[in-house]
Formats: C-alpha cells, sequence, structure tokens
C-alpha cells in the first residue's frame, strides 16, 4: 500500500506541473511526433524532385543565350523640341528609334514574311520608370541603357548599372 500512495502522489505531481488534457488532446500531442517523422522522409524527396522540375526552368533560361550586349548613351534632348506634355512619351519613342537603329533591329518586313514571328523591342520597366520619374513634362537630357540581343533576334533595353 505504500508503494501504491507513492505512485499516487507522484501522479499528483506530475498532474499539477501540467495542464489537465482531455483524451484526444494527449492522442494529438502524441501523432504530431510520428508525423513529424513520416513528413521527414518524403520531405526529403520533395526536394530533390523540386530540383528536377527546377532544372528544365535554368535550360529555358540558357537558351535565351545573350548574343551581343552593348551599353549606350542616348541623347534625350529633342525631346524637349515637343510640348510639355508630349516630351516624355516622344523621349520613350526616341529610345525605340535608337536601339532599332543601333542594334540592327528589322521592324518593317513585307507582307509575304508575316507569318515568321518578328523580333521584338522590349523596354524594362526601369528604363520606362526612369524617364516618367520627373513626369510628362521634364523627362532627363540623356539616358544610359544596356541593350541586350538574344540568339533569336529579341532586343532588352535595361538601365546602366552605373545609375
Amino acid at each position: 500500500m505504500v508503494k501504491e500512495d507513492k505512485e499516487e502522489q507522484q501522479k499528483t505531481e506530475e498532474a499539477k506541473e501540467l495542464p489537465e488534457l482531455n483524451e484526444d488532446e494527449k492522442i494529438e500531442k502524441e501523432e504530431p511526433v510520428e508525423e513529424a517523422a513520416k513528413e521527414e522522409a518524403p520531405a526529403e524527396e520533395q526536394p530533390a524532385e523540386e530540383e528536377e522540375k527546377a532544372k528544365p526552368r535554368k535550360k529555358k533560361k540558357e537558351e535565351e543565350e545573350i548574343v551581343e550586349e552593348r551599353t549606350y548613351t542616348i541623347p534625350l534632348q529633342k525631346a524637349l523640341v515637343r510640348p510639355p506634355k508630349k516630351r516624355a512619351p516622344r523621349a520613350i519613342q526616341m529610345i525605340k528609334a535608337f536601339i532599332t537603329k543601333h542594334m540592327k533591329l528589322e521592324v518593317k518586313v513585307s507582307e509575304e514574311e508575316e507569318e515568321e514571328e518578328l523580333p521584338q523591342l522590349i523596354i524594362s520597366q526601369e528604363v520606362n520608370e526612369k524617364i516618367w520619374s520627373r513626369g510628362i513634362e521634364k523627362p532627363p537630357r540623356k539616358i544610359r541603357v544596356r541593350a541586350a540581343k538574344d540568339k533569336d533576334g529579341n532586343v532588352t533595353v535595361y538601365l546602366a548599372e552605373a545609375q
């Protein structure tokens, strides 16, 4: 009987230390430990699968290799000749014309060759924001850009890193 009393005292002390839990809560506490062990094994397999999925994406980026890359300072002073509310759009037009000329981008094609994909000129959002940063009336007088041409003939214009 003495042993039983000691065991009961220990149980009551443990019960005081831990908050009372229902049988459902006790089961829930035990299961996550087992589930965590079960989840760890598949979790190790999942990143390997994700890496395999990620590899083709990297290959796609590698396919879009940059054939030619140049840095230009484009003068935009002639945009200031336009009326104040048309200066920033004119500056964007001037950038397009300058890059088309200097990167030898073929924009116009005869009617017979319309089925082929034309090379595109893409102006990044950074360049656009730089032109429009002071509003429509006051575009910068010049802008330094980096033009990259991929193997498909598409040209992308980025803001030069010096700015």
